[in-house]
């Protein structure tokens, strides 16, 4: 049972905090598009660590910079929306997944797979 609540608290954070950076005024987190793709939270609702992607990420120091000056606004923010006794610290860390899995399909997409021209021919000198 209590896995369950808190993944509906992880869930109802990361979509908290998927609105809320689109309204961070600080430019040094504009840089590209940002997605909140998980967040975890402790049990104890002490700390949540939310995973970050960012297509076009221009300077990463910065970024981070960025979100951990903005930290307290967001969190702030965040206790009003999401309705919890204690609102959880926020450490942000870069999740470099979907850029990974963009170069995988770009490397897969160069790839000229002679096997599949074969067997196409094959097929073609059989009928």
């Amino acid at each position: 049972m209590p896995s369950n609540k808190i993944n509906r608290i992880n869930e109802d954070i990361r979509l908290s905090l998927s609105r809320l950076v689109g309204e961070v005024k600080d430019p040094r987190v504009h840089q590209g598009l940002i997605t909140i793709t998980r967040t975890e939270t402790t049990t104890d609702l002490k700390y949540c660590k939310v995973y970050v992607s960012v297509m076009g990420l221009e300077n990463e120091k910065e970024f981070m910079r960025g979100l951990k000056s903005a930290s307290g606004w967001l969190r702030r923010e965040l206790g009003q929306r999401v309705k919890l006794r204690n609102v959880p610290e926020l450490t942000f860390i870069i999740d470099r997944s979907i850029e990974y899995g963009a170069h995988i399909s770009s490397l897969l997409n160069e790839l000229n797979v002679s096997g599949d021209n074969n067997t196409e021919s094959e097929d073609a000198e059989n009928e």
